[in-house]
């Protein structure tokens, strides 16, 4: 399957199909009496300069499969660490494709492109993928919605 990653910024289009996708994938959060707000979350991150910032992968006919954003905050930030990558999806028709992983590479490039020297990221689903692409766990947990996610950290130097 061919697909192409881009700034949210320049595939603001890409917003409806991402909120419902997060209302599905974070119920508690972004679906009906969650306190989220997904289209703000994701018209916030329609930045390419500074935080938050995000990406969208999208197929040869536009269609969107997914998405992962560089924020300022996120779950375990309460801990002194930051920047994150957060809010990595991709539509479950189109995993297991390595779009997640085309993700997560372009926020840290995005970071690196920002002059950060680590990136960090909490995830109770995605462990293999961000440990497969060599980042480290920090040995911590916090609690979610959802129960205990673990912490990790890029180091993009």
């Amino acid at each position: 399957m061919a697909y192409k990653i881009v700034a949210l910024a320049d595939a603001a289009f890409a917003i409806p199909a991402l909120r419902a996708a997060f209302a599905d994938a974070w119920a508690p959060w972004y679906g009906p009496g969650g306190q989220g707000d997904a289209d703000l979350d994701l018209r916030s991150c329609m930045n390419t300069d500074r935080l938050p910032t995000a990406v969208a992968a999208l197929d040869d006919a536009g269609a969107v499969l997914g998405t992962a954003a560089l924020k300022p905050e996120s779950l375990g930030s309460e801990l002194g660490y930051g920047p994150w990558l957060a809010a990595v999806l991709v539509l479950p028709p189109y995993r297991r494709r390595g779009i997640g992983s085309a993700l997560i590479a372009a926020i840290e490039d995005r970071g690196r492109q920002l002059q950060f020297d680590a990136i960090f990221t909490s995830t109770d689903t995605a462990n293999a993928l961000v440990e497969r692409r060599g980042w480290v766990s920090l040995g911590r947990q916090v609690e979610s919605l959802r129960g205990p996610v673990m912490l990790y950290r890029c180091d993009l130097a």
